[in-house]
């Protein structure tokens, strides 16, 4: 079968290469042609597009290459029509990808539409549930409260539990011994580590990273380490630590495997570091306007998954006016020692429960695989 695939961001992209990866186990033939990152390239026949040449966060971002994503619609609406497939799976990036499905299911194209990783329709545009369902043919929920809020609008959908357990799991193998990452990156190992993950996009480096750096002189007897993005250019980086504090590119899970806290803007990258037992720090700040428009028309009490998925504010949420160095300081060293470190570490526990455990991408795969050999 010929399968095309469209993911918008680095975490879409490790997600949908394991899922490719478990796909091919059933279908010996499978024929990938995809938008995304390296990790999917590395599992497709073809790449269509790469993430970097489509990722666009913020509405002033947007606006700005306005030209260049309607030109990005065309090219793929072309593309999916030249290529033909058996099933258009999307992840997440739901501006793009649900035009998209609405394209191919109003040309009557003998196409299956699949969603995996949802729009967070629960968080704002509530009733975008039913433009989902009406231009898809199976929906796959990784979040353990998105089914009911489906249901609530009297649809069914199917909860694979998170893909980001495979994730881990599969990499545990290939992480470093403490002794060679200490070695590797140049850090004193009898200090603790803090790790700072200002995201994968370049506008929340731009509007993260600064406020991080300031509480190193805070901490001087803590080593510190900046989480890259393979998807950046090293020189984002640079102009903001100017060589004094280390980036380590492709070495997230290394760098949470060794920390002791992580300062972390707020998305995927949250649930990794309480996956790895890290307590941690969230950092938002997408900029007075974005931030004051969003305020109006997003309609959840947290931001962070971690919390989202606890109902609870398990670790703290720095937001805007909030992310301040005084603030950084004062919850990084709770985070470090005392009572609020045990509370974050209990709380991990019960998030990997709710998460349903390992096997999201062989669950999600296998119920592709049996949906797509339906007569």
């Amino acid at each position: 079968m010929k399968y095309y695939i469209i993911a918008g961001e680095a975490s879409g992209d490790m997600h949908a290469a394991n899922m490719m990866k478990e796909l091919k186990k059933r279908d010996s033939d499978a024929y990938f042609r995809v938008w995304g990152g390296d990790k999917m390239k590395v599992e497709a026949q073809e790449l269509a597009k790469h993430i970097k040449e489509t990722s666009f966060m913020g509405i002033f971002q947007v606006v700005q290459n306005l030209k260049t994503i309607k030109q990005n619609f065309r090219f793929c609406e072309q593309d999916i029509e030249q290529f033909q497939p058996d099933v258009l799976i999307l992840i997440d990036n739901s501006g793009f990808n649900l035009r998209i499905a609405k394209y191919v299911k109003q040309q009557g194209l003998r196409t299956k539409v699949f969603y995996y990783i949802l729009p967070q329709a629960w968080a704002w545009k509530k009733k975008r549930v039913h433009t989902i369902h009406q231009w898809t043919d199976r929906i796959f929920s990784i979040l353990p409260f998105e089914p009911a809020f489906y249901k609530s609008y009297g649809y069914d959908i199917d909860f694979v539990g998170h893909p980001i357990l495979d994730a881990l799991e599969l990499r545990q193998k290939d992480l470093l011994p403490s002794d060679e990452f200490y070695s590797k990156y140049e850090l004193a190992s009898d200090k603790p580590l803090i790790a700072i993950l200002p995201g994968s996009r370049k506008q929340e480096i731009i509007g993260n990273l600064s406020r991080m750096l300031k509480v190193i002189p805070h901490f001087p007897d803590h080593e510190f380490i900046i989480a890259g993005s393979e998807t950046i250019d090293s020189e984002l980086y640079e102009q903001f630590t100017k060589g004094r504090v280390r980036v380590a590119f492709g070495a997230t899970y290394d760098i949470l495997n060794n920390a002791k806290a992580a300062l972390v803007t707020s998305g995927t990258a949250t649930l990794e570091t309480a996956l790895f037992n890290v307590p941690q720090v969230v950092c938002y700040k997408a900029g007075f306007f974005t931030y004051h428009i969003l305020k109006r028309i997003v309609s959840i009490k947290y931001i962070c998954m971690v919390n989202i998925i606890l109902d609870k504010m398990a670790v703290q949420e720095l937001i805007e006016s909030d992310l301040n160095e005084k603030r950084l300081v004062r919850e990084l060293m709770l985070t470090l020692n005392g009572s609020k470190r045990d509370q974050i570490l209990e709380d991990y526990k019960a998030l990997r429960v709710k998460l349903g455990g390992t096997g999201a991408s062989e669950r999600v795969a296998e119920l592709m695989f049996e949906e797509l050999s339906k007569k």
